[in-house]
């Protein structure tokens, strides 16, 4: 009877630290570069992809605002002119105003709310890492600058992401109202209506109804990703619980 050699296999530990060492060996033969734009994929994407339809919307937006001016016998407009057009800035900033209001809400809401098995709240029943009181955190030279420094530095930075958001909201609703009022005083005066000031215009249907439109859909888009995500799953993606875990376990 022939014996049949035994078959070696690898173990487990040994397999492990190949693959750490060849991760370590691609980002060494990768580049600097390489590696650098790896950490920072999702914000450059993201970047690249608002620039595409953002020139999109500028493109698309002069080519229907000139045509708008030469139904009314008025000249078109190039793409720099159309940058300075009242329609413009008031379609930019009602969008922009309705984006900021909702992360700076749910920055704020997912820090008192919960929902159970949702991979968008932090676990219901133990404590979370975004509880932990930073005056008791162990202090490291990589602890940010405010951490170190306490007091009042501390005090805003323990606030300040919600803080840039509700400050960006602020700011877009401001442009809103200042663009939506030049081109509502341009469709005004084209009626033989008399032309409105920012104050006006905040007090028309008109204004309110252009950030209601937009504020509603974003509520509406938090709604369906903090209920589907219970029941839900995508691999990989840090918006996603593991797709294996069970649906009333909590995935923050």
């Amino acid at each position: 009877m022939t014996r049949r050699p035994a078959t070696r296999t690898t173990p487990r530990i040994t397999r492990d630290v190949d693959i750490a060492q060849g991760y370590r060996d691609h980002r060494t033969s990768g580049g600097a570069m390489k590696t650098w734009i790896r950490d920072r994929g999702l914000l450059l994407t993201n970047i690249a992809l608002f620039l595409i339809f953002f020139g999109g919307m500028v493109i698309s937006g002069a080519a229907a605002y000139s045509e708008d001016q030469q139904a009314h016998g008025q000249p078109a407009v190039s793409l720099v002119e159309f940058l300075t057009t009242g329609a413009f800035v008031e379609a930019t900033f009602e969008n922009w105003e309705s984006e900021f209001l909702q992360m700076g809400m749910y920055v704020v809401l997912t820090a008192y709310l919960f929902q159970k098995g949702s991979s968008e709240s932090k676990p219901v029943d133990k404590p979370a890492p975004q509880d932990q009181d930073p005056r008791t955190a162990s202090i490291g030279q990589n602890t940010p600058w405010p951490v170190r420094r306490g007091g009042w530095a501390l005090k805003i930075y323990e606030h300040s992401l919600s803080a840039l958001f509700f400050i960006l909201f602020v700011g877009s609703f401001v442009a809103h109202a200042l663009g939506g009022a030049r081109l509502y005083s341009e469709e005004q005066l084209a009626h033989g209506q008399p032309a409105a000031t920012v104050w006006d215009y905040l007090g028309t249907s008109q204004f309110w109804f252009e950030s209601f439109q937009n504020w509603q859909s974003e509520f509406l888009a938090v709604a369906v990703i903090v209920g589907a995500s219970v029941f839900l799953r995508e691999i990989r993606s840090a918006e996603s619980k593991p797709v294996a875990q069970p649906h009333r376990e909590t995935g923050a």
